[in-house]
């Protein structure tokens, strides 16, 4: 990963945090884009000492917040002259409907329109950048899921099991749109399981189901071990070429049949768009 320049969301803690210590060992760049600035700096500081390689660089941005996207896209346009690879991590869920700044729900906003809107603001310098990546962590929760583009704010009927599904089944459906769109570019999109991982992600799951996730926590994945796909996506020149596909424990998988509907990507392709320009 000499000289190649990485950039990795969410990525002060779990699968995040891990992926871009790992990059930064390998001797890449490291871009880390952070919620929490005394976090971010906290983690910047440790991988800095562990991997004696001082290019990290910290970014502060809530993906809660379409502003902050466009402002942390902005910076990095206008700090590095390429992208290697855009690893969309930072990922959220809420027991309860939460809506966002923008007016969104919450759910929806932090793991899929964070996803689009910054993969989007950043298409152009990818493309610029000879064989870069776009890695995706979604999850096998997207299975049982299914999208109803006329609700995706989910003003009716919400739980937050389903709003994590139906968020996680649009990172599928965006990264297969997405290949098709880049396809002839060099660029290539996949998207990945980590496993049941024991990190910050549920925080915000309340009640019984809050407690049984907190319990089971310690006999959960460990980070290292969830973000093995995402590293090898990222880095391994095995999966070079390789596009729109989606893996688990570095094994290519089948998906929910409605990913494969690319009358609904292109549909959820055009209505995140709105859902971004509008703000």
């Amino acid at each position: 990963m000499n000289e190649k320049i990485c950039l990795v969301t969410g990525a002060n803690s779990g699968i995040g945090k891990v992926t871009a210590k790992d990059l930064a060992a390998g001797g890449a760049t490291v871009i880390m884009a952070c919620r929490n600035r005394d976090k971010g700096e906290a983690a910047r500081g440790e991988i800095v000492r562990e991997t004696r390689n001082e290019n990290v660089d910290l970014m502060i941005a809530d993906f809660s917040d379409l502003s902050q996207i466009r402002r942390l896209a902005a910076e990095v346009k206008a700090k590095y002259p390429r992208l290697h690879v855009l690893v969309n991590n930072a990922g959220s869920h809420y027991s309860k409907r939460t809506v966002t700044v923008d007016g969104y729900e919450a759910t929806f906003a932090v793991n899929h329109l964070g996803y689009f809107l910054l993969t989007v603001e950043l298409l152009d310098l990818l493309k610029s950048t000879a064989f870069a990546r776009v890695v995706n962590v979604s999850s096998e929760a997207h299975r049982s899921a299914r999208i109803n583009l006329d609700n995706l704010n989910l003003e009716n009927g919400y739980s937050g099991w389903k709003a994590y599904g139906k968020s996680k089944l649009a990172n599928v459906l965006f990264t297969y749109e997405l290949a098709r769109r880049l396809k002839g570019t060099g660029v290539t999109a996949n998207c990945m399981h980590p496993g049941v991982v024991g990190t910050n992600l549920f925080n915000h799951v309340g009640g019984l189901a809050g407690k049984i996730v907190r319990l089971f926590t310690p006999f959960m994945r460990t980070p290292e071990k969830g973000a093995d796909t995402v590293i090898w996506l990222a880095s391994s020149p095995e999966v070079e070429g390789i596009t729109g596909k989606y893996f688990v424990d570095r094994k290519e998988q089948t998906t929910n049949p409605q990913s494969y509907d690319t009358a609904v990507a292109a549909r959820l392709w055009e209505i995140s768009e709105r859902m971004c320009n509008s703000i």
